[in-house]
């Protein structure tokens, strides 16, 4: 899997941070939702329009 399929910049979008495919969820939201001890069930539980590949994605990236 490549991340560069998935994680997105665009200028205008949250300050131009990284998101998930186009999404207005930025990778830092995902790393910082994973720092404070949620598992990837339960953010995809929270955020059903993300999948495991956009978690892996992020981690990937950093």
């Amino acid at each position: 899997m490549s991340y560069h399929d998935i994680i997105t910049i665009e200028p205008d979008k949250r300050g131009g941070k990284p998101c998930i495919r186009r999404m207005r969820i930025t990778v830092y939201d995902v790393l910082g939702w994973l720092a404070a001890g949620m598992s990837h069930p339960e953010i995809l539980e929270d955020f059903p329009e993300l999948t495991e590949e956009d978690i892996r994605a992020c981690l990937e990236l950093y």
